[in-house]
């Protein structure tokens, strides 16, 4: 459901209770259309308020979701840490029946002069916007600007005065609509569903509330204008009570799944019209019921789309490699035969005073074998004994080369392989675009992503995903096949502790030991890292090994990510999303 204006009441009702005397302590931009606002209150507490102008992903609420940032920060971030870090937030208000949520700073200039300060979300779509505004109502600056074309849509600038967005033209507010005015609309409605027509009647519904009210009053969700024979009481009465409802703020967070739970939607009120095909479950705040559905599932739906051109690739490649491996398995079994196509050779050669002009085939004795038996040795009736006796000593020779190149090769593809699929398995795991981009450039240095194929991204390097364990030791994780190689044979001592779930595909894992052998504690927790980082992050029980540094090595020839170690234990651990949540640092 598109986050429509009744349920930004509901949000902007919560965030006002929870939010407000709260100082904007830090502020982040992870993402080209993501704010981050660390907040700080009475007593220690810190929440952190994400806002997004995504045109289709706008929103504003809380989130424990830890995101990943830029070394260096856009400007529109630079900007709102030097008019708002320090800022203490005392108020939220909401236009009648808009998608737009503004935040009232209390601000202290540099001069120690006090001032007001707005910032504005507008979650309109495709021209979603967030919006500093000074205490003249003047626009400071905004995430996206927008006008100066002269075709008289409104302008969104800096230096501009900051006017709102314009009402829906031919739309009504149903908060202010009269059980009277409704039976008079629907008089007046043109053949259409009652879904469809409440869509384009009135502001501040989104097409899934249309439905329910419709289902609510007729049992369809797009039951048509004309077949209502009550004179609308079922739709008054279903319109009425939902609006009544709002009015009397008695919002509830619902999250829709399918039966195979997958998110699906979510609303303020409980949804009743997918009856059996999806379920509701109701959930603790719209805040987590926002960032479970947008931050979690959305990010990992957008960055399985931008990387599902390089996932195909690689599958492809996959695959070519499995087949090729397989040729050459086959192939190098028959070449196990060339000491028979030497065998016969050799009795072609003894026996040549037997062959005949046109013989196509030799039964001769069998010197090779024990029992001395007849061996029949087929023949060329074109070729002479001699020539006869060259193919298949020319066919040794070939099969005993053939044999020696394979012998290489299969072990290089075999492991080119292994490459791919912890290629496959990272992109299967990342979870920001820059993570996505590095593998992306790893693929480019390896040669299997040609270089005008690459997209053009900023050449930033990301750091390994950090942790800090109960007891305060430090972990680390990386997140590709080249960061792999840094973190463990670069940047980690000597005498720092490497974990890598045993003999699958998984990130390198670091205990930042300085020297001392890490807690049990920290050791489990570190374990469960490497195992939650892998290809097994879905099973119940994964063996991880863990040795010093020390004693793991690059391979000669080793492809990006591939070492070798001996002299390590094991633990077995279970793969721990939320242990692995509550340790990551924030970025």
């Amino acid at each position: 459901m598109p986050l429509d204006a009744i349920c930004l009441m509901a949000i902007s009702d919560e965030l006002s209770e929870l939010i407000s005397a709260m100082i904007i302590d830090k502020i982040q931009q992870p993402e080209r259309d993501v704010i981050i606002l660390s907040l700080r209150g009475d007593g220690g507490k810190t929440l952190r308020l994400l806002l997004s102008a995504g045109a289709d992903d706008a929103r504003i609420h809380l989130t424990d979701f830890k995101f990943d940032n830029p070394k260096e920060p856009p400007m529109f971030c630079m900007l709102l840490r030097k008019y708002i870090t320090g800022a203490r937030i005392t108020k939220i208000t909401q236009p009648p029946a808009e998608r737009v949520l503004t935040l009232e700073l209390d601000t202290t200039g540099a001069l120690g002069i006090r001032s007001v300060m707005h910032l504005s979300i507008e979650m309109i779509g495709r021209l979603s916007n967030i919006i500093l505004i000074d205490n003249d109502g003047i626009i400071v600056d905004c995430m996206r600007r927008i006008g100066g074309d002269l075709t008289g849509k409104r302008s969104v600038l800096p230096g501009l005065i900051y006017t709102d967005p314009p009402p829906q033209t031919g739309k009504r507010n149903p908060l202010s609509v009269t059980d009277a005015q409704l039976r008079e609309l629907l008089k007046s409605a043109c053949s259409n569903t009652a879904d469809k027509w409440l869509i384009t009647t009135f502001t501040a519904f989104s097409p899934l509330i249309c439905r329910e009210i419709a289902w609510r009053a007729y049992g369809e969700t797009a039951y048509f204008i004309d077949a209502i024979k009550d004179d609308g009481d079922a739709m008054v009465n279903a319109f009425t009570d939902l609006i009544g409802q709002v009015k009397s703020k008695a919002f509830e967070p619902w999250m829709i799944m399918t039966n195979d739970g997958k998110l699906y939607d979510f609303s303020y009120t409980h949804i009743g019209q997918y009856e059996n095909k999806c379920k509701a479950q109701r959930v603790d705040g719209f805040s987590n019921m926002l960032d479970l559905f947008y931050t979690r599932s959305a990010q990992e739906k957008r960055i399985g789309q931008r990387s599902a051109s390089t996932l195909k690739l690689l599958e492809n490649t996959q695959r070519r490699l499995i087949r090729k491996l397989a040729a050459q398995r086959n192939e190098l079994d028959e070449t196990k035969k060339l000491h028979y196509l030497r065998e016969c050779g050799d009795i072609i050669t003894s026996n040549m005073h037997l062959i005949k002009k046109g013989q196509q085939s030799l039964s001769a004795e069998d010197f090779y074998s024990e029992s001395k038996k007849i061996r029949v040795i087929k023949l060329d009736p074109l070729k002479t004994p001699q020539h006869n006796a060259a193919k298949y000593y020319k066919a040794y020779t070939k099969a005993k080369n053939a044999g020696k190149i394979l012998t290489q090769q299969i072990p290089k593809g075999e492991t080119e392989l292994k490459y791919i699929e912890s290629v496959i398995e990272q992109i299967k795991r990342v979870d920001s675009e820059q993570d996505l981009n590095e593998i992306r450039s790893e693929l480019l240095v390896t040669g299997y992503i040609k270089p005008q194929k690459l997209t053009k991204t900023r050449k930033t390097e990301s750091a390994p995903i950090s942790f800090t364990s109960t007891n305060g030791m430090r972990i680390y994780a990386g997140r590709n096949n080249i960061q792999n190689d840094k973190l463990t044979l670069k940047t980690a001592s000597k005498s720092d502790i490497w974990l890598h779930a045993q003999k699958i595909h998984g990130a390198h894992v670091i205990i930042s030991s300085a020297g001392k052998l890490p807690d049990e504690k920290t050791l489990q927790e570190a374990a469960s890292i490497a195992a939650y980082y892998s290809a097994a992050r879905r099973d119940l029980k994964v063996p991880v090994d863990y040795t010093p540094v020390k004693k793991v090595k690059k391979p000669s020839g080793g492809r990006p990510g591939m070492v070798i170690y001996d002299d390590y234990k094991t633990i077995l651990t279970t793969p721990d999303e939320e242990l692995v949540n509550r340790l990551r640092d924030s970025s």
